[in-house]
């Protein structure tokens, strides 16, 4: 996990549902759970920038069911099914969208607790807004054109802000404190008092072996990992991917235009 797409181990399932909005210590908090579950942890926004194209295509029928106004009990089951091969090999999942469809997980794992990490909303309204603003200009979604994955992210992020408002309300775009406000509430609703736990990943070890029911690592530091950082990074790594495939397109069309000038 981190910087890289987690491979699934055959056998392993769902034991944590991570609730936290990104930017709430997700990444660190992914790592404490590989570490604690022994397995590997779906965290959706590496996976998803990281891993195989399949990974945000198959996100896309799950979202756009989720959010289908006409929804029957035929098409949840299949939206169940979809969710559930997606997260098959997983110890656990944290992040977007996964935040987002916590009653549909609690469904698909009824053992599982559900942890959402916690943030001063003020800090972490400041975060999101400069992710926002990293991965909304429009120069960006065009240079992540030629990426055979990342070509999807735009369908992808509109399926999701969609998501995002009608949860939480707002302008597509642009969720501060209100959001985070909102989301909290949310779980408080639809997650049953004993199943829910709030753990700010400042707080290391402790708290979280506690409500998890397992024993502290001995000798381990607890992974401290900047969100920001890590996000910027990989914008930034799939922003040059980006650019140095268009490159190689005008490259090729340019030869081809000299050539064909050669033999007219």
């Amino acid at each position: 996990m981190g910087q890289q797409a987690s491979i699934p181990q055959p056998g392993a399932q769902i034991r944590v549902i991570g609730a936290g909005l990104p930017r709430t210590g997700t990444t660190s908090f992914s790592q404490a759970l590989e570490i604690l579950l022994n397995g590997p942890v779906y965290h959706c926004g590496t996976q998803i920038s990281r891993g195989p194209t399949t990974e945000i295509t198959n996100w896309m029928p799950i979202l756009r069911s989720r959010l289908n106004p006409n929804q029957d009990a035929s098409s949840r089951k299949t939206m169940l099914s979809l969710l559930h091969r997606r997260l098959a090999g997983y110890v656990a999942i944290t992040d977007s969208p996964g935040s987002e469809l916590v009653p549909e997980l609690m469904e698909l794992y009824p053992d599982a607790k559900v942890v959402c990490t916690t943030r001063d909303p003020v800090l972490w309204e400041t975060s999101m807004l400069r992710v926002q603003s990293l991965t909304g200009v429009w120069f960006a979604r065009a240079v992540l054109l030629p990426l055979e994955g990342l070509r999807h992210f735009i369908p992808y992020g509109h399926l999701l802000a969609e998501l995002w408002e009608r949860l939480y309300g707002g302008v597509a775009g642009q969720h501060g404190r209100e959001t985070y406000a909102s989301h909290v509430a949310w779980l408080k609703e639809v997650v049953p008092e004993d199943r829910l736990v709030f753990y700010d990943v400042k707080d290391g070890w402790t708290p979280l072996c506690e409500a998890l029911g397992v024993e502290v690592p001995v000798g381990v530091p607890f992974p401290r990992i900047n969100d920001s950082e890590a996000i910027e990074r990989s914008i930034q790594h799939h922003l040059w991917r980006g650019l140095k495939r268009w490159a190689c397109i005008f490259a090729v069309v340019g030869v081809g235009v000299t050539a064909f000038r050669m033999w007219r």
